[in-house]
């Protein structure tokens, strides 16, 4: 079983796998349209963390991980990864794609990933946000806060990340320098 991570998967899975890569969904961005009420915010005031939108041409950067068939369902790797991710309402499997270092050309790097989606379907997902407009949107992430740690800390995490593996993402690049300035000014305090 392959897992494909696109946000805190990337730098702290948690999980044991036998090895991971590097690769890309086609046909998605990454946008921070969840809310948390549960790890980086509060139901009172949420915190937001990224999904997956279906955009044509685009591609999102992100880690696959290839977990054991015995420790997907014995070892409870499945079972912890849904209780990670119970806040995105739609399990997806996604194929995953690689650029040939030596020949320059895609391939796939992984037929079948299973990822978790937060979709705006309010009944299933009532934590969906939606988008807002980036300074709105760097202010809600620098003064948002949960059990597992500022929502600064999620979203510098993951560029740094996404830096450490060589990757770019100029809207993710751009949120961080947004969020660092407001927090310079005293946003999260």
């Amino acid at each position: 079983m392959w897992v494909f991570g696109y946000g805190s998967l990337i730098w702290r899975p948690s999980f044991r796998y036998e090895r991971s890569r590097i690769a890309y969904a086609k046909g998605f961005k990454r946008v921070w349209y969840q809310g948390s009420t549960d790890h980086r915010g509060t139901p009172e005031r949420p915190g937001r963390t990224v999904t997956l939108h279906e955009e044509a041409g685009a591609v999102v950067w992100g880690r696959a991980f290839e977990v054991r068939d015995e420790d997907w369902e014995d070892g409870g790797i499945y079972a912890y990864l849904k209780e990670r991710e119970k806040q995105y309402d739609l399990e997806a499997r996604l194929p995953l794609f690689q650029v040939c270092e030596e020949t320059g050309e895609e391939r796939v790097a992984v037929e079948e990933a299973l990822t978790w989606i937060a979709t705006p379907d309010r009944v299933l997902n009532p934590n969906y946000l939606g988008p807002l407009p980036l300074e709105q949107l760097a202010k809600q992430i620098a003064i948002s806060s949960g059990p597992s740690g500022p929502n600064s800390e999620y979203l510098f995490m993951l560029a740094d990340a996404m830096r450490e593996h060589g990757l770019g993402d100029a809207e993710l690049f751009q949120l961080e320098e947004e969020v660092r300035a407001q927090l310079e000014d005293g946003a999260g305090s």
